[in-house]
């Protein structure tokens, strides 16, 4: 076939299928190495299939959630740091899952950007990897798209998406009740909220991304990437010991907007913020943009990444289960009459 003298190839207008391919044959080992009972074949096809029966689920409920990383992703881009964010990715919708009860399955992600880079992009999804393994989930497949004059040099995306199950019955929260008691369980750091504000924070203090960090060993860009904490294996641990009877993923909004997600109408929360201590990260935040404490709390998740609601019999118990699974756990609160979340103490 004659090709016209001015003849235009996709390669022309800025997309490499042949990189697409290269990135596909470099993740397949990574993504190899999440899979699970239930997964039924690997990446390549159009489509992915699980065998929920394989999985151990009899009479199963499907639940799904999907996330992003949010500004967080602009400090990777900036610093080269890119070994991290794929964790958050996974972390933002697989903690919800649990929050519904549910186990988390498998994992798709979504990596968009201008001109296709195969080794950062490989560098992202061994972060996903990552994170599903510790997470017990399997990455079944995704997308990468390279569009031309749809991102800057060198930006891109991401969107996770995340399948769970639970067997019909076990959905959270459930039984919330007054008198339960909150359980705070520790943050890793920022997480992946409020970091248009951390940014914004960082720009107003002068420093750069390669300086030392003020608040911990490292540079600043690399604590400021430490990734969102994932509470799977703890939080199914509590949830199949009985006694538990909600999980909060506390997000953008902090504790005063996602705890009142957990509770049933009619039903409030008295919080002490006296019960734990900010983290350095969070408190210099804070210090450096003059922060006051109901600005933090809806903006930070500070210190406290996700609230269990137990029933106050179970408490010892239940905190006994998160510790062995990792968690740092503080006792924050109870469940009271009333609407919303009432503070006491104050944040140090």
């Amino acid at each position: 076939m004659t090709h016209p003298e001015n003849s235009l190839t996709y390669a022309d207008a800025g997309v490499d299928i042949e990189a697409g391919n290269a990135l596909v044959d470099k993740i397949k080992p990574v993504a190899a190495a999440t899979k699970r009972p239930g997964v039924m074949d690997g990446l390549g096809g159009f489509g992915a299939m699980f065998d929920l029966k394989a999985a151990g689920y009899s009479d199963p409920i499907l639940v799904a959630a999907t996330d992003g990383v949010g500004t967080k992703l602009r400090i990777a881009i900036d610093t080269g740091i890119l070994d991290t964010v794929g964790i958050d990715l996974v972390a933002m919708c697989v903690n919800d899952l649990v929050c519904q009860g549910a186990e988390p399955l498998f994992f798709l992600d979504y990596f968009a950007t201008g001109k296709l880079d195969v080794d950062e992009a490989a560098a992202v999804v061994a972060g996903i990897a990552d994170g599903c393994k510790k997470s017990n989930s399997a990455l079944v497949g995704g997308e990468t798209a390279e569009m031309p004059g749809m991102y800057a040099k060198g930006d891109f995306d991401l969107a996770g998406f995340s399948v769970g199950a639970m067997e019909r019955g076990n959905s959270l929260p459930s039984g919330v009740a007054e008198g339960d008691v909150l359980l705070g369980l520790a943050s890793s750091g920022v997480h992946s909220n409020g970091y248009s504000l951390v940014r914004k924070i960082v720009e107003q203090s002068g420093l750069g991304w390669d300086a030392p960090s003020p608040f911990s060993e490292g540079t600043l860009g690399r604590t400021l990437l430490e990734p969102t904490k994932l509470y799977v294996r703890s939080g199914l641990a509590a949830h199949r010991a009985g006694g538990l009877h909600a999980l909060a993923h506390i997000t953008g909004g902090g504790v005063t907007e996602n705890l009142p997600r957990a509770l049933p109408e009619g039903l409030g929360a008295e919080v002490n913020l006296s019960a734990w201590a900010l983290p350095p990260v969070i408190k210099w935040l804070s210090e450096q943009a003059g922060l006051g404490q109901a600005e933090m709390l809806k903006t930070f998740n500070c210190g406290v990444g996700m609230v269990a609601i137990v029933a106050a019999a179970e408490a010892d118990a239940l905190t006994a289960i998160f510790e062995e699974h990792g968690e740092t756990v503080s006792r924050i609160g109870t469940v009271i009459q009333g609407e919303g979340v009432r503070y006491s103490g104050a944040l140090a």
